[in-house]
Formats: structure tokens, C-alpha cells, sequence
């Protein structure tokens, strides 16, 4: 979730050796994406993840050497601060309530790689059923969210945002409980940053996660 210009040069453009088959070039990637959900989810089943280049906004597939991951576990940590903001309910949590303004508030900043394109793709992927926005609300103002794609029992997070102070955080520890209420096998980030790290985001090797991944690719698990 934490694609940072500073953590984009970790990543590495596939080969088109590597490309999730069918094979997709770059040139004709969104006029296929348009039609072809199948091979975009299986991209993301052998642990590749799309982003758009920031000046030509071409979508490209990438890979990581290092995956973060969030633990569904007793390492899950936040801010004793959070806690009090916790305990007074301020937020209520939805699913789905509004799919389109949390990718729209992802996409909100002055560097993105959410691009127009991308943004299509989010939409069609949750339409068929595999994106998902988890959300914070106050009364009827959206508060933030995490944007991610479930597939098998894996919750791939694809970015976060909050308009409310404490929104996304809130969305955070919800979401880990939900996923561990519903038997999720792992909760990745893609990428690490000092935010996540503060909800004890940790480090496996692009091996472990497609390990992992296998593993998730077994069971099926419902957000």
C-alpha cells in the first residue's frame, strides 16, 4: 500500500517472459484489461501488482524482491493513543458503501500511480466481485479507507487514505479483525513505510510470499 516514489525503485518491471499469461503488452494492457478480469486477477495470483508510471500513466506490471506483510497475529500492534479514539466509537465502519469515492480518495495526492485507467480497472475488478473498499464513516462523511482485492484467502491492500484525522488507522484495525474473524490467511501491503511499521508491518522475501500465496490460492475467504 505504501507506494512511495522513495519505494518504487525496490520494484521491478516484469519481463515479458514473466508477464501472467495470456502475455499483455504494454501498449494494448487497458483495451484487454477492459474485457479480460481473469487474467488480471491471475496476475495478481502469482504475486505481481499493477501500477501506473507516473509521467506516462502506461500501466505495467511489477514484483517486489521484499513483500510487507500486516500480521493477522498477536505481533498486530498500534498506537496506545488509537486505543482512546477506540474506545469512543467515533467511527463507523461499512464495506462497499461507497467503492468509487475510496479509490477516488486514494488516487488523491499530488504524486499517483492510480491512474484514470487504473482507476477503470479497480471498478471492474469490484464489480466482479474481487476489489473491495473497507471504510470509516462519521454520520454521512466519509472518514477513509483501505482499498484491496481478496483472492483466496489473501487481502492484497492496494492503497489507504483518510479525510478525518484517525480515519484510515480506525479502518486499519478493523479490517485486521475482520480478517482474522473471517479465517484470512494474510494481510499483504506490498510495500513497507514507518506508518506500517507502527502496526507491526513486517518483511518476507518475494519466495515466502509466493508460498504464502499458494497456500491462500487453496481456501476461499469472503470479506
Amino acid at each position: 500500500m505504501a507506494r512511495t516514489p522513495g519505494s518504487i525503485g525496490r520494484c521491478c518491471p516484469l519481463e515479458k517472459s514473466s508477464t501472467p499469461e495470456p502475455q499483455i503488452r504494454n501498449g494494448d494492457l487497458h483495451k484487454r484489461m477492459q474485457f479480460d478480469i481473469s487474467t488480471i486477477v491471475q496476475g495478481y495470483a502469482q504475486g505481481f501488482f499493477l501500477m501506473a508510471d507516473e509521467d506516462s500513466k502506461t500501466l505495467n506490471w511489477y514484483s517486489s524482491r521484499e513483500r510487507a506483510l500486516i500480521p493477522l497475529d498477536e505481533r498486530f500492534r498500534y498506537p496506545r493513543s488509537l486505543q482512546r479514539v477506540l474506545n469512543q466509537n467515533q467511527f463507523e465502519v461499512a464495506v462497499n458503501r461507497d467503492f468509487d469515492a475510496v479509490v477516488a480518495g486514494c488516487a488523491d495526492r499530488e504524486t499517483t500511480w492510480i491512474s484514470p485507467e487504473l482507476k477503470e480497472v479497480y471498478s471492474a475488478l469490484h464489480h466482479a466481485g474481487y476489489a473491495y473498499s473497507f471504510e470509516t464513516w462519521q454520520g454521512d462523511q466519509l472518514a477513509g479507507g483501505i482499498l484491496g482485492l481478496v483472492i483466496g484467502a489473501a487481502f492484497i491492500g492496494e492503497s489507504m487514505f483518510y479525510r478525518i484525522p484517525e480515519g484510515s488507522k480506525v479502518a486499519m484495525v478493523k479490517l485486521v479483525e475482520r480478517l482474522r474473524s473471517r479465517q484470512f490467511l494474510f494481510f499483504d501491503a506490498q510495500l513497507t513505510n514507518p506508518h506500517l511499521e507502527r502496526f507491526g508491518a513486517y518483511i518476507v522475501s518475494d519466495r515466502e510470499y509466493r508460498s504464502l500465496l499458494k497456500q491462500a490460492l487453496r481456501r476461499s475467504c469472503s470479506l
